[in-house]
């Protein structure tokens, strides 16, 4: 998000997501807030794919400002399957099936 590179659909996807894992982690006994963060974080591990791919630039664009925000989507996207098991963890013991 750093230098307007991806569309605002990516900075709008993955702070909602956040804020609703806050939401998660405060209320401790809701069922329906660690699934919507599971969820989200399920859909946003797909457009973080669709968005990296279709708006990476070509090479002799590519700055180092580019190139280290592109390092971070690609970091942030790759800590979200372990992000995803610890909330489906979360998820089993507030009682989900």
């Amino acid at each position: 998000c750093m230098n307007y590179m991806f569309p605002p659909s990516y900075a709008w996807g993955n702070f909602s997501v956040l804020a609703v894992g806050i939401w998660a982690i405060v209320q401790r006994d809701s069922l329906d807030a660690i699934m919507m963060f599971l969820t989200g974080l399920l859909l946003t591990v797909l457009t973080d794919i669709i968005h990296i791919s279709v708006f990476y630039p070509p090479n002799n664009y590519l700055t180092d400002v580019k190139r280290f925000s592109i390092g971070m989507a690609i970091f942030s996207l790759l800590l979200k399957p372990v992000s995803c098991y610890l909330a489906y963890r979360m998820y089993r013991e507030r009682g989900g099936e």
